[in-house]
């Protein structure tokens, strides 16, 4: 970027301004960076964790208040907003300095605005005068718009943002960095692509076998000493670990064998500590993914007697406390645990999940930064951003819950955990311990902690209240437009490109095949054809013909008795077996047998390539238990005496079923004219090459089609329901109505119900608390898959309710009319305990109320569950076309937003 002829200094002035502020010299990657962005560019800096990334988006700020523009400064979270608020305005001051969460505004006209993403979105939307002399946005975290839930927000504000503003998008370390770059040059210009994969502070990576700790990598092994598949790999996992492990598993896998079951006990997580702490590697984040093991971790600190503090320091912690929680009630401190939260505070010790109220995690937060909390148990969440760098790092598992099934950690996650280690400016190294369990390999555990290979993929789709608003700011011509400069369209379009030449290359060996096979209308051409006919035809009869089987071996199956012994004619289970459990699954029966060498376990129709043949019967011994050792024994001695010999195996017959297409096929191949060709069948060779490519190529011309057009035609289809509904007028070129501009302002995922609503009155004539109540269901959702049944406390209540829950049905219905994803049904488990909040009830009250309603929740649930329903009603107030239902929603914003709600709402 720089002339030969200029020193950096004059290179680049506002950079030499800005760098001599800060207390430490830039690295050269905040330099490329910072440099690239006073040349007029915009930025994307991709860097790991703790590596100063931040700088960047602060040097925006600095050239936006030297040049009197505006800078933006947006996050994906309110916390990480308040955090950076407050991070500006000490460097600034307040007056320089603003604040938009949605719920919050400070300062709004001030030159430099924290917001959340989704804010400068709706401003985008709306075309608010706060974006007048706007010059800088920084895009905090920018790698959430992979976020299935909540990623598109990234992506419409990087197509939406004028033209002429310069955007500083700050990423976690992703390995398509630039094919990121390349897209955000495509739709906002000339883009500097900044990697760095140095972490600042080096990071030792351990496992914790037992008390003992390893080194994970074996750093002094020559090369020749290498096994060749981890010379492969680039990772050598230490010797002294891997014998350790290998002792550890044959002593839990005897004692398994010895008991039948596991006797692997974890070390307790007071020894963990103690370990760390005698090892000088606190303070330590240990990551449980699980909030109640969270908690129970701070029990066991505390049932043992654990202290990290000295009396000065537990003092501090006291002052701290009080200063962040005194605005709670005093009546809800017992239901809120506060005691005992204090008393393992005072001890160095504390939990970190969304579970927690929110004063009580900022606490945490605060404190462990300041170094007097030593110990936290945390789940995932607080790898999200928030500044809690610590010396170590613990895992306790390497399997976590996704929402849907428990999963392996990739090694993006694995990097995103272990990357809050080391503390720049206090620690020379940062330190991530995984603790051993069985079936847990150190192989692959260094394979996660080697690999960097995690690639940024869009989640972009188009929405109900995405379209309306596209196409009451652009047209519908243009909303299509932009929907093709999408991330996730670029990445489609990329991904099709190498399918396409190969597609080009088919068809181009399929004209010089057909060429060889005399032309499309030869004879020979024709003969190939019905030899593939022939092909396909035998493949279906023979389909067809294990169907049956199966279905027959099935039917013998579903039929079996307890008692009847049978003959187990293939597999590993070969002989004779007497039917212990029988299973009337008539479509995947599976017996439980107990066999004549003594195995029992369920046998499938997969050992029974024949139907099951009944050989005789046994009178099970009435005390003989199948499940232990001694009671397998005695039925299979049982079964041996009878004396029986299983029969032969039965042949498969080669015949049966309709063969008449198959049989006419042959006779016209026997009497084809090609046949008197001599090279016959090395030109029916080719044919089969050629009929094999042809397939490929349809295949992937089909899936090239559906991947060019998915988002266009969802957008469509989604286009034809708002029109049909009245959000929309018709046409080729629709524009939105009344109904659809009090659309575009609904902002949650339900978005289309709520307009529905809204629109039919069917939350008309609520009181504040019963709207609460009702509105809840359509944020709200359930941890566990038991949806609890309300019938809502009052009539009112139950009939919108019961209008809502039809409405949504009739909207599911024509989204599946229209092949769209379906809106998710209401969810009452949050109702009881809203409205009993928003009638100025008592938190021990509403937590109760939801208890009784088969809804439990946590303190901190409650928060933020209380906050997301203000969102809304704050929403419906200035949307409703009813007075009286916008007053409601508005005075029911005020219900709900006092006590543990109100307080500490900069740690949300």
């Amino acid at each position: 970027m720089d002339t030969p002829d200029r020193s950096p200094a004059e290179a680049a002035p506002q950079l030499t301004m800005f760098a001599s502020g800060l207390p430490f010299p830039l690295d050269p990657f905040q330099q490329q960076a910072c440099r690239a962005l006073e040349g007029g560019h915009s930025v994307l800096v991709c860097a790991p964790t703790g590596a100063g990334k931040t700088v960047v988006g602060e040097f925006a700020v600095h050239l936006a208040i030297q040049a009197g523009t505006k800078c933006f400064y947006t996050t994906p979270i309110k916390a990480l907003s308040n955090q950076k608020y407050a991070d500006l305005c000490a460097r600034h001051g307040k007056e320089q300095v603003g604040l938009l969460t949605g719920d919050q505004s400070i300062n709004p006209n001030a030159p430099v605005v924290v917001m959340t993403t989704e804010v400068l979105r709706n401003m985008l939307y709306a075309s608010s005068p706060t974006l007048i002399g706007l010059s800088h946005v920084v895009m905090d975290e920018v790698h959430f718009l992979a976020d299935r839930f909540r990623g598109a927000v990234w992506e419409e504000v990087i197509l939406h943002l004028p033209d002429d503003v310069r955007l500083v998008s700050l990423s976690a370390t992703v390995s398509n960095a630039e094919e990121f770059g390349d897209w955000m040059t495509t739709v906002r210009g000339d883009t500097a692509v900044v990697v760095d994969e140095v972490r600042p502070i080096p990071l030792h990576q351990h496992m914790m076998v037992g008390p003992r700790l390893y080194d994970l990598f074996d750093t002094r092994a020559e090369p020749t000493d290498i096994p060749a598949a981890e010379r492969r790999r680039g990772v050598v996992v230490d010797p002294e670990l891997a014998a350790q492990v290998r002792r550890r598993a044959s002593i839990d896998g005897d004692r398994w064998q010895a008991r039948g079951r596991s006797t692997f006990r974890p070390i307790p997580r007071p020894d963990v500590i103690v370990r760390l702490d005698a090892e000088g590697l606190l303070p330590a984040i240990t990551f449980v993914f699980s909030r109640a093991g969270c908690d129970a971790a701070v029990s066991q600190c505390l049932r043992s007697g654990l202290h990290l503090t000295t009396d000065d320091e537990a003092a501090e912690i006291r002052r701290i406390v009080t200063e962040h929680t005194r605005e709670l009630p005093r009546a809800d401190l017992e239901v809120l645990g506060f005691a005992s939260w204090r008393t393992a505070l005072e001890r160095g010790i504390a939990a970190h999940h969304a579970g927690m109220l929110p004063a009580f995690r900022h606490t945490v937060e605060e404190l462990f930064v300041r170094g007097l909390v030593r110990a936290v148990f945390a789940t995932e969440t607080l790898a999200l951003g928030i500044n809690m760098p610590a010396r170590t790092v613990v895992l306790e598992r390497l399997v976590k819950y996704n929402g849907e099934t428990h999963a392996e950690l990739t090694p993006g996650e694995y990097t995103q955990l272990t990357g809050r280690a080391g503390r720049r400016g206090i620690d020379v190294e940062g330190h991530a311990v995984v603790l051993w369990q069985p079936g847990v390999e150190p192989a692959a555990v260094a394979g996660l902690a080697s690999t960097r290979t995690f690639p940024l993929r869009s989640s972009f789709r188009p929405s109900y209240n995405m379209a309306v608003n596209l196409i009451d700011a652009v047209g519908v011509a243009r909303s299509r437009a932009l929907l093709e400069m999408s991330f996730a369209q670029f990445q489609a379009d990329k991904s099709v490109v190498g399918a396409t030449r190969g597609i080009e290359r088919n068809e181009k060996q399929l004209a010089k095949m057909r060429e060889q096979l005399g032309g499309a209308d030869s004879e020979i051409f024709d003969y190939v054809r019905l030899r593939a006919d022939l092909t396909d035809a035998e493949r279906q009869h023979e389909r067809k013909k294990r169907q049956d089987r199966r279905q027959a071996s099935v039917a013998s199956l579903v039929a079996l008795r307890p008692g009847e012994i049978v003959a187990v004619p293939a597999g590993r289970r070969t002989g004779l077996a007497v039917i212990i459990d029988p299973d009337h699954d008539v479509t995947d029966p599976r017996p439980y047998v107990v066999t004549a060498n003594g195995w029992a376990g369920r046998l499938s129709a997969g050992d029974f390539p024949t139907p099951a043949v009944v050989v005789g019967r046994l009178k099970l011994p009435r005390h003989a238990d199948p499940r232990t050792g001694r009671g397998r024994r005695d039925i299979s001695s049982a079964l041996r005496s009878k004396g029986l010999v299983p029969p032969r195996r039965a042949k498969r017959s080669r015949s049966g079923g309709d063969t008449r297409e198959i049989d006419a096929l042959r006779r016209a191949l026997r009497t084809h004219p090609a046949r008197a060709n001599p090279e016959v069948e090395a030109l029916a060779r080719v044919g089969e090459r050629y009929n094999r490519l042809l397939r490929d190529t349809e295949h992937q011309r089909r899936k090239t089609a559906a991947t060019t057009d998915s988002l266009a035609r969802t957008f469509e289809r989604i286009v034809l329901l708002l029109s049909e509904r009245g959000y929309l007028t018709g046409g080729d070129d629709p524009a939105t109505t009344e109904a659809g501009e009090r659309l575009a302002r609904i902002y949650t995922e339900s978005d289309l119900l709520v307009a529905e609503c809204l629109r039919t009155g069917v939350w008309a004539g609520l009181s504040p608390a019963e709207l609460a109540a009702v509105v809840s269901t359509v944020i709200f959702e359930s941890r566990g898959d038991d949806v609890p049944e309300v019938r809502g406390p009052t009539g009112p209540i139950r009939r919108a309710l019961a209008d809502t829950v039809q409405l949504c049905d009739m909207l599911r219905a024509d989204e599946l009319r229209h092949r769209l994803p379906t809106t998710r049904e209401p969810d009452f488990g949050f109702v009881s305990a809203a409205y009993t909040w928003a009638g100025t009830a008592s938190l021990t009250e509403s937590l109760l109320a939801a208890v009784a309603a088969g809804s439990e929740l946590s303190p901190g649930d409650f928060v933020r569950w209380c906050r997301q329903l203000i969102d809304l009603l704050d929403q419906i107030r200035t949307t409703a076309q009813d007075p009286a239902l916008a007053k409601a929603a508005g005075r029911a914003v005020g219900a709900i937003r006092r006590g543990v709600v109100a307080v500490d709402a900069t740690a949300a």
